[in-house]
């Protein structure tokens, strides 16, 4: 009896072990994303500057820019941090892992979360940066939409 129950232990104490380490997966950057505005004008640094900024500040991220292409955001959630640094020019932008707390980053792995939040910047980075278009023909006022 006693086998057993040391047997049935070590098993649940194995598979809890193995489900504690798949919660972690290589660390996902974005990579030279294209600029691509709607009406394929153009787009300023100033444009994709804002863009980001107000993408990362829409998802609570906290948005610093550092330099001239470059803005360093950190993402704070209870006890957990994340930090990544975004770099961009009128053709493409990259968002790369800096540092985090919480996540069990190790080895060029990490919690599963962080890659969710990133892929989340991005395509609301994308969103916004496919909307330039639409920043340059409309404005939108407390009084409604005019047209530019």
């Amino acid at each position: 009896m006693k086998f057993n129950l040391l047997g049935k232990i070590s098993i649940i104490l194995a598979s809890l072990a193995l489900l504690a380490s798949c919660g972690t997966l290589p660390v996902y950057n974005v990579n030279n994303s294209p600029v691509l505005s709607m009406d394929e004008k153009p787009v300023s640094m100033k444009e994709v500057k804002s863009a980001i900024l107000r993408s990362g500040i829409e998802l609570g991220w906290v948005m610093r820019p550092i330099s001239e292409g470059k803005i360093h955001a950190t993402l704070l959630l209870r006890k957990h941090s994340a930090e990544a640094d975004i770099t961009y020019d009128t053709k493409a932008y990259s968002i790369t892992y800096v540092n985090s707390s919480g996540l069990k980053y190790s080895d060029g792995k990490i919690h599963k979360n962080y890659n969710g939040w990133v892929q989340n910047l991005d395509k609301r980075i994308r969103g916004k940066i496919s909307g330039i278009s639409l920043d340059r023909s409309y404005s939108i006022t407390p009084f409604g939409v005019i047209v530019k």
